[in-house]
């Protein structure tokens, strides 16, 4: 069979672009093959479930356009599916006098990516909404809601098989050649034919690149482990909605904060360390042959070179709880270390360039036989609509005869 498109990766990304596909070209004869035995097993299954308003992003940028028309097409399809979700709002917390600047930037930024309701926020103004919060400004976002993104993944997955696509697990891509306009995907369960490859292989989004240009990239995907702690239930209610910190405009990491989650209670973190393997979500997970590629990629020495302190202190929280505790101390002084116990991990995918630069907005990049999404990590799962949008009007110029 020849397939109209093949979909590389069953997460939120290469789901809700296999949607939107169906959705536009009814009967399209699409497959989507993932290497694991069940949807949303890495990136979209591990992250902290946060709908996001879009306050961070530079405007005009493929993060704030993407956010904010994904958050909207989020809340209509957890709506019409009876998906479980709360818009239940955030303060962004500035714990010193040198963060105001920064604090009003992203203030900023807000507005002009059109959110409505921002306020800046005097210390008392933020303990009205959060009690136990200290710092010297901050603002309030209400648009901010939780979510469990799996649940969505899973819905979109179901979707798509009603809508006839089909998906295939447990296969993993081994190799993918071209000819006559057509591509060949091996697996080690079989081969599959297409007219167009679309690469949403979030960690192993380059190397699926790779295999379908003949010049090298100028990206690889360098894995950062994100840790948390969860709050005691009898420490619940410190924390009544979302508290960020400003984060460093020099990451693209937001900081440690406290997430209340859909199911319930609450969470603490993430630090963010480099991963030993691209599926490390232990401590003890380690890759020598991924380690050795990420070392060897001149992009990443170059990071480390310039942000080793940063990337120490980092590492120090990992194995330091009571470090971990004097970080979100900033936000909640009254947090003690006994009031934390372990929780998860996830894994972000997050591209670097051959010069350094860790890539703060979406890429995609497209060939004669592809189409790849190589870097997407967070708000990717609230704008996994939009983003399934602008890649299947990609695809469906190519593949509409």
């Amino acid at each position: 069979m020849l397939y109209d498109t093949v979909i590389i990766g069953g997460g939120i990304v290469g789901l809700a672009t296999a949607l939107q596909l169906l959705e536009k070209k009814p009967g399209l004869r699409l497959l989507l093959i993932e290497k694991e035995n069940q949807v949303a097993a890495h990136q979209t299954g591990h992250n902290s479930g946060v709908i996001h308003s879009g306050l961070y992003y530079k405007p005009g940028s493929l993060k704030a356009n993407n956010c904010i028309k994904g958050y909207h097409q989020l809340l209509d399809f957890c709506q019409k599916h009876e998906i479980p979700h709360e818009i239940c709002g955030k303060i962004v917390v500035a714990t010193t006098e040198e963060q105001i600047p920064l604090m009003q930037n992203l203030y900023d930024r807000g507005i002009q990516n059109g959110l409505s309701g921002l306020e800046i926020l005097s210390p008392e103004q933020m303990r009205e909404i959060e009690p136990h919060v200290a710092g010297v400004k901050g603002i309030k976002v209400p648009q901010t809601g939780i979510i469990n993104y799996k649940v969505v993944a899973e819905k979109y997955a179901y979707l798509i098989q009603e809508k006839g696509g089909r998906i295939q697990l447990g296969e993993k891509v081994s190799s993918i050649s071209e000819r006559e306009g057509k591509s060949t995907i091996v697996t080690q369960k079989g081969s599959y034919e297409t007219k167009l490859v679309i690469n949403c292989a979030g960690l192993y989004s380059d190397k699926v690149t790779q295999l379908t240009e003949r010049n090298p990239i100028n990206l690889r995907i360098i894995p950062f482990r994100g840790e948390y702690y969860e709050l005691k239930p009898e420490k619940h209610h410190l924390v009544k909605h979302l508290i960020y910190p400003v984060p460093d405009p020099n990451f693209p990491f937001l900081g440690v904060h406290f997430t209340r989650m859909i199911e319930g209670g609450v969470e603490a973190g993430p630090n963010a360390v480099l991963a030993f393997r691209r599926e490390g979500y232990k401590k003890t997970d380690f890759s020598w042959p991924e380690l050795k590629e990420t070392l060897a990629w001149p992009g990443f020495r170059k990071v480390a070179g310039k942000y080793w302190k940063t990337g120490m202190g980092e590492y120090y929280r990992s194995f330091s709880k009571s470090a971990f505790t004097k970080a979100l101390q900033a936000l909640l002084p009254e947090l003690k270390e006994e009031d934390l116990i372990p929780g998860g991990a996830g894994v972000r995918a997050q591209a670097c360039d051959e010069q350094g630069g860790l890539l703060d907005d979406f890429a995609i990049i497209e060939n004669a036989q592809s189409i790849n999404v190589c870097n997407a990590p967070s708000p990717a799962a609230t704008s996994s609509l939009s983003i399934g949008d602008t890649v299947s009007d990609l695809a469906l110029k190519r593949i509409i005869d």
